[in-house]
């Protein structure tokens, strides 16, 4: 499952891909992006796209409360027409989430993480799901919040991820006519795209993670 991923894509590049982007994400720093932490998303609006931040993980189902009513959210989502995710599956509460490369855990205490990226370089976007303004206890020391919150399906793995992690990979889209369908389409059509990539399609940058963010950054650049 995957919890960790790497974005340096800048608000500049964002732009090129969404004309009239609506920026109220402010600047974008680079590097990874944990569960419980800010990460950018992309949305549609009546007058195109808006950049926003949102804090990674959706609100999960109340069972999965702890006993003091924490709520820690649920970062992948793999049947999202279950009873609790349904009420979030209309176009106004999906989302693209931009990422450069994203981690697997290898099998074994210790072993790290294997990083997968598109082969081609090509820019990519998790299918993603976002709430906004959701109330809830996050951390117990910060007490109640409000924040935008989102998470990004799963599907079958492709070969390359299915290596190091059999049971699932994130849903992600390369094709600008698959992100605008993502933004748009009804749930009854949207659902198609909720599909591994084809075999081919990812390429492992590193095998586990020996190589630190800065090395990641020379070698590939900040877009």
């Amino acid at each position: 499952m995957c919890n960790l991923y790497n974005m340096t894509r800048a608000v500049e590049a964002m732009r090129q891909l969404f004309a009239g982007l609506e920026n109220r994400a402010g600047n974008l720093e680079p590097g990874d992006v944990y569960p419980d932490r800010l990460g950018a998303i992309v949305t549609a609006t009546p007058q195109g796209h808006a950049l926003h931040r949102a804090r990674w993980g959706l609100p999960s189902p109340q069972q999965f409360h702890s006993k003091s009513g924490i709520d820690r959210g649920v970062t992948n989502i793999r049947n999202p027409a279950g009873p609790h995710w349904r009420r979030w599956l209309s176009p106004n509460n999906r989302c693209l989430v931009p990422f450069d490369r994203f981690a697997e855990p290898n099998a074994g205490k210790g072993a790290g993480n294997s990083w997968f990226a598109p082969a081609d370089g090509r820019p990519a976007f998790f299918a993603g799901i976002w709430v906004p303004e959701w109330r809830s206890l996050r951390k117990l020391k910060d007490g109640e919040t409000t924040d935008d919150l989102f998470a990004f399906l799963t599907t079958e793995p492709n070969i390359e991820v299915e290596r190091v992690h059999p049971k699932a990979m994130p849903v992600i889209l390369t094709e600008p006519a698959d992100w605008e369908a993502w933004l748009s389409l009804q749930w009854s059509e949207a659902r198609v795209l909720q599909r591994p990539l084809p075999n081919g399609s990812l390429v492992a940058t590193f095998p586990t993670d020996a190589v630190s963010d800065s090395s990641y950054a020379d070698l590939f650049g900040n877009t």
